[in-house]
């Protein structure tokens, strides 16, 4: 788990409130959303590249380079969404050789058009850019294999107008990754931009050894009480974490994490008001929240 913040990270630059306060006082920051995964320890993929990329990168020693060289682990990334929390950080990639990027039809098209990350690594790098689909499995190196998995429509904001037919209504804008292992029984499942809890979510969630859940909000309502707004967490695309916890208890089994924590999410400040209950609720579901730097095995 490189990073484990939504967009703005904990503490957020702009934001006085009383968690993002304490968090700057005691030095609790999260990063944003950003993970790395490998099926044999030395093949390892970026999922989501977020504006703090390059400092995830340097704490983390599975992905550092080869002593003397330039080469390492990293073999490419793949795209959750085209929200800027989650692409930004390709540009940081630049320097490498070769890069390549994994995702939908849409979040290409966004790439390529309204926020162009794609024409403006090609001075720098040898990008290649693969469409991913839900349902149809990548493999990856290291005997890694990634089905993505349709879980909404929300366009970032850039590109709420792009031209071009066939973008509205789509549900592959935001996907999460069901990964299993070459000739492993092993699963895990990514996704931290859960619209609602769907059909789909529930057969990618079966037999699954832990499930990363989107923990953007606590409440449908969390961010108009904090901040005085009328958007509603599933108005953005999120499903809130009281909202699907019930699914966890109906499909126990894996290890269940939260991660993209908003800066108004109590669970965010470990201690703060308002966690108590809520922990305790995770905890009773068989959950737990994310944290920055926790290394995965299963």
């Amino acid at each position: 788990m490189l990073g484990t913040s939504a967009g703005g990270g904990v503490p957020q630059w702009n934001c006085g409130c009383g968690g993002c306060t304490t968090a700057r006082r005691t030095g609790t920051a999260r990063t944003q959303d950003c993970l790395a995964v490998s099926a044999d320890g030395a093949a390892w993929y970026l999922v989501n590249a977020s504006p703090d990329l390059r400092g995830q990168l340097l704490a983390a020693p599975e992905l550092a380079p080869a002593p003397g060289s330039r080469e390492t682990p990293l073999r490419g990334a793949l795209l959750t969404s085209a929200e800027l929390d989650h692409t930004l950080g390709l540009l940081t990639l630049r320097e490498a050789a070769a890069l390549t990027v994994h995702a939908t039809l849409p979040v290409r098209y966004a790439l390529h058009s309204g926020f162009p990350v794609g024409p403006l690594l090609a001075p720098y790098t040898k990008a290649r850019w693969h469409t991913v689909a839900p349902g149809q499995p990548v493999e990856l190196d290291g005997g890694l294999r990634a089905e993505p998995l349709a879980l909404g429509g929300k366009r970032p904001r850039y590109a709420a107008d792009l031209p071009g037919e066939g973008w509205e209504g789509r549900s592959d804008w935001v996907v999460g990754y069901r990964f299993t292992a070459a000739g492993s029984r092993s699963c895990a499942v990514y996704a931290p931009g859960l619209a609602a809890w769907t059909p789909a979510v529930d057969r990618a969630v079966a037999g699954a050894d832990v499930v990363i859940l989107d923990g953007t909000f606590s409440t449908d309502d969390e961010l108009a009480g904090r901040t005085g707004g009328a958007r509603t967490s599933r108005g953005m695309g999120h499903l809130a974490v009281r909202d699907s916890l019930p699914h966890l208890a109906r499909l126990p089994g894996p290890r269940y994490l939260y991660t993209h924590l908003n800066n108004t999410n109590p669970l965010a400040h470990p201690g703060s008001p308002g966690t108590g209950a809520l922990a305790r609720e995770l905890a009773a579901a068989g959950a737990a929240v994310a944290e920055d730097g926790m290394l995965i095995e299963v």
